[in-house]
């Protein structure tokens, strides 16, 4: 039986646990090779082994997306293997301290803004030149409510999802006379995360969604059509 994404390639950045896992085994399980991308080696292993042990194909890549090299090291290797990238999904993130921006620490606001930004831009730079060989390219970004409505405390970890969002926007304005590429948007809102976990953690993550919940709406974006910039908050009955 033919699967939705059959003969295509995906990269999900952050995929050895929480939504990133989850969104690397369901594009898997629609056919696609899925690179794993993510600096926990044991973490990339258990996601690969259970999307071979569900007859999926994956590749793992453990690298720090905050040095710029490795990501160009990356997408050149990846360059040598396959022509075209036509998924990339761009997870990875740090919470940082919730802090007032008055005492945000300027060494910690440069790691959240180089994990969450620049490396974001860094992987988009990359990729281009796969991406745009797709023949129906997908880049989706995951992104947070805090960067669209700022929240106390939130300052450096809302900026930098607010700095991500116009980047991804701005990219699929570029690119979208010039390649069958579409860019999304994706605000997964409360979910049962290791880094929700750190933001509440006094909070009952079992009333919240699951990661999966969210590997499904990204997954059909990545099946699906819509309009370059498509912006949506994923929904969830119990949640």
């Amino acid at each position: 039986m033919t699967k939705k994404l059959d003969g295509r390639l995906a990269l999900v950045t952050g995929a050895s646990r929480g939504i990133g896992a989850a969104t690397a085994k369901a594009l898997a399980a629609e056919g696609a090779h899925v690179i794993l991308v993510a600096r926990t080696v044991g973490g990339l292993e258990e996601v690969e082994e259970a999307i071979h042990e569900a007859g999926g194909n994956a590749t793992i890549a453990p690298l720090d997306l905050v040095d710029g090299d490795s990501i160009a090291r990356l997408a050149a290797a990846i360059g040598e293997r396959w022509d075209a990238l036509d998924i990339l999904v761009l997870n990875a993130a740090i919470l940082g301290s919730l802090t007032p921006v008055a005492q945000i620490e300027a060494k910690e606001l440069s790691e959240v803004m180089t994990l969450n930004f620049t490396a974001q831009q860094a992987l988009i730079a990359a990729f281009d030149p796969m991406l745009k060989k797709s023949e129906r390219g997908h880049v989706i970004a995951l992104t947070s409510s805090v960067g669209a409505a700022p929240r106390a405390f939130w300052g450096a970890y809302g900026a930098s999802k607010a700095a991500l969002d116009t980047l991804v926007a701005a990219y699929g304005e570029e690119v979208k006379n010039l390649a069958p590429l579409k860019v999304a948007i994706v605000d997964p809102g409360a979910t049962a995360t290791d880094m929700r976990k750190l933001a509440y953690p006094g909070e009952d993550q079992s009333a919240l969604k699951p990661p999966e919940a969210v590997a499904d709406a990204i997954v059909e974006l990545a099946t699906g059509d819509f309009e370059t910039g498509h912006r949506t908050k994923v929904e969830y009955p119990d949640a």
